[in-house]
């Protein structure tokens, strides 16, 4: 009933729970100090009043390191890792724009390291995209790219002004809100669609997430590529064309006919939804899958996700052949 109210919907429900945990606990240090968090299980931020007390934080390279071999691969894997997680949570958050735009992933990447050098120039640590942050900024109706930069804007801010007040959080409250979000984004009827799907889909996927759990993301979504590679390959050792246009069609000029392989792996994804951005603006487009025996789930997601954004950009989809994918969540 509450989120109803229209009051609910300008102040996120994330930050009510951390105003609440925090009320909650200075609360019992007043009335019952060891039924309170302990101070250790607190937020630990340092509290600055000045942008010199700052830059005293900041720890500058030591370039002697790059004369230990095992500083090359600890840097590869943490440059891995950080590409995995953002080209992961790129994914996800495009599934989750209500305006189903797709970033381009390559400026992301070539973005996120030169944002991890200057980072690591001023002692910081590495960084890359998070699905919890990227999802709440949706939640909170972000739709621009002004939406990111005002949020590391505040989180400097907030740094420099508000150091004494986030160190009262206590870090349970933050867990409880990471955990509400992870839910939001995994719940139960992803994992009874992947296993409606059949083995081929729902064996990687589970796998992966317990290969992720029991190892670390790195050596996860490794492990879950192979098996992905292998059920590939076990359904069809020969793989398939790709998209072919046919513009020999009646009225050529904006008649599009882009048949389908006989075979479309996941493989082909990013091919696919390349040439269906590239396709002009106000033409008539055929997708035709008749002659596909098998077409990957996440390729049909790409064509689902392409047949939502057409009517904006003036394309008249017909598909032919083609199942419709009912996505979780939409």
């Amino acid at each position: 009933m509450v989120r109803r109210q229209p009051w609910a919907r300008l102040v996120p429900g994330a930050l009510v729970a951390v105003l609440a945990a925090v009320g909650i606990n200075q609360l019992l240090l007043a009335v019952a100090p060891t039924l309170a968090v302990r101070p250790e299980h607190l937020v630990k931020l340092p509290v600055l009043s000045s942008w010199s007390q700052l830059a005293g934080t900041m720890t500058f390279p030591d370039f002697s390191a790059l004369r230990n071999p095992a500083t090359y691969g600890v840097a590869f894997t943490i440059a891995s890792v950080a590409s995995l997680e953002t080209l992961l949570s790129i994914e996800a958050v495009d599934n989750l724009d209500p305006q189903k735009r797709h970033t381009p992933t390559n400026r992301e990447l070539l973005a996120q390291g030169a944002g991890n050098v200057v980072s690591g120039l001023l002692g910081g640590l590495p960084l890359t995209a998070v699905i919890v942050r990227s999802s709440a900024n949706i939640a909170a109706g972000g739709q621009t790219k002004l939406s990111a930069f005002i949020h590391g804007i505040l989180l400097l801010m907030s740094l420099l002004l508000l150091g004494t007040a986030l160190n009262l959080i206590p870090l349970a409250a933050l867990a409880a809100v990471l955990l509400v979000v992870g839910f939001k984004l995994t719940r139960p009827a992803l994992y009874q669609q992947q296993w409606r799907l059949g083995w081929a889909q729902f064996g990687p996927f589970i796998f992966t997430i317990m290969a992720v759990l029991l190892t670390d993301l790195l050596k996860g979504v490794s492990i879950g590529l192979v098996l992905g590679f292998f059920f590939i390959l076990k359904d069809n050792a020969k793989a398939g064309s790709y998209l072919r246009r046919d513009e020999s069609a009646p009225d050529a000029a904006n008649f599009l006919h882009l048949r389908l392989p006989e075979h479309v792996s996941f493989l082909n994804k990013a091919s696919i939804v390349t040439t269906l951005e590239q396709l002009p603006a106000g033409s008539r487009v055929l997708l035709d899958g008749t002659r596909s025996d098998m077409i990957d789930h996440d390729v049909l997601e790409a064509i689902e996700a392409f047949r939502r954004a057409a009517p904006a950009r003036g394309i008249a989809l017909e598909l032919r052949g083609v199942r419709a994918v009912a996505l979780a969540g939409h």
